[in-house]
């Protein structure tokens, strides 16, 4: 079981903040719990530690267990556990209990520990940035991790699988009635995963959408039984080097121009929506789901944070603690459970008639 300290042991353990072997990755604790109980001491004891710990390489984590979480507690941390099947924003609700849920989370950290803290730490940085230079901080981090040891070992233990055929045709299908601009991922046999050339082409649909002002609305889809199964795998591991990756990806990143264009963009996500298939719609301002699509970021687990600009569109929607959770869990939520968050806004099964 992972240890949970109190506030005070907490404050103890990391002192001034000064000791840089207390807590964190190099220290072989990557994530550190903590009770929040609703204590008035005890929270402002919990707010000089987050304050402490704000820049350093540790995922925070709070937990409060039995009679609901107290409101307005413990904000300061990375993600916040209570027990029960429901939980106000910020906190996660664990069915399961809090102690078992710590524990994944625990494990995914100590796992790929780089990634997680450095996960944290981008998702704290990044909440009072425009939604767009997020994006840009995102590709950084991500582009960093590219070339860890953690992504390495990953594709290392994909490298005997056979690769699919590169696509051969246009993958973004683009139409216009009237003022309407539909915009359909269209890959669907390997459930319009995301590689550079849906990029590209998504990059050159949007673009259009932004310079053209009499399109007055833009429909994002996905072709086939899934909107969009995330990264292309096949293509992971191909960027030239890190600081290369992070040219091209600021350069042609659909989560930037999502982001210009959001007020007059609606999401129709159904099926699997994996990586990009959570972050790229996040941006849209209205998001309508069918009723069985579920949501999953498991780029931690790959050695990865998201990297489609999920750390700057989905913490706008259910904010960082939540997003801390989803991604460093690495476990799909469903549509019943996106609504409750707003990850979507409304579940319309009509919608994809």
């Amino acid at each position: 079981m992972t240890d949970v300290l109190t506030a005070a042991d907490a404050l103890a353990l990391v002192g001034d903040g000064l000791d840089d072997l207390a807590v964190g990755a190099l220290a072989g604790r990557p994530l550190l719990a903590v009770e929040v109980d609703g204590d008035p001491a005890a929270e402002l004891v919990l707010d000089r530690l987050a304050a402490i710990l704000r820049e350093s390489p540790v995922v925070l984590v709070g937990v409060a267990r039995g009679g609901g979480p107290p409101p307005g507690a413990g904000v300061g941390l990375d993600i916040l556990l209570c027990d029960g099947p429901a939980a106000p924003r910020p906190w996660v609700a664990c069915p399961d209990g809090v102690d078992v849920e710590l524990a994944r989370l625990a494990e995914a950290a100590e796992r790929s520990p780089g990634p997680a803290v450095a996960l944290a730490q981008l998702l704290r940085l990044g909440e009072p940035l425009a939604a767009a230079e997020a994006v840009v901080a995102e590709s950084w981090v991500y582009s960093l991790l590219q070339a860890g040891e953690q992504h390495r070992a990953w594709l290392a233990a994909r490298a005997a699988r056979p690769r699919k055929p590169r696509p051969d045709r246009p993958v973004v299908q683009v139409e216009r009635h009237d003022d309407v601009l539909t915009v359909t991922l269209d890959r669907p046999e390997v459930r319009n995963a995301y590689g550079t050339r849906m990029r590209d082409e998504l990059v050159a649909a949007l673009h259009l959408a932004h310079v053209d002002e009499s399109v007055r609305a833009v429909e994002l889809r996905g072709a086939g039984p899934a909107f969009c199964s995330g990264g292309d795998l096949d293509e992971f591991g191909t960027a030239a080097d890190p600081a290369a990756a992070h040219v091209v990806r600021t350069t042609r990143n659909a989560g930037v121009h999502l982001a210009r264009l959001a007020p007059r963009v609606r999401a129709h996500v159904h099926g699997t929506c994996v990586g990009a298939g959570v972050e790229l719609p996040a941006f849209a301002r209205e998001v309508v789901a069918r009723s069985d699509a579920t949501f999953l970021l498991p780029e931690v687990a790959m050695g990865l944070v998201p990297g489609a600009g999920g750390t700057a569109s989905i913490p706008r929607r259910v904010g960082r603690h939540r997003t801390a959770h989803l991604a460093l869990a690495g476990r799909p939520i469903d549509a019943t459970t996106a609504l409750d968050w707003g990850l979507v806004d409304r579940i319309d099964d009509d919608a994809f008639a």
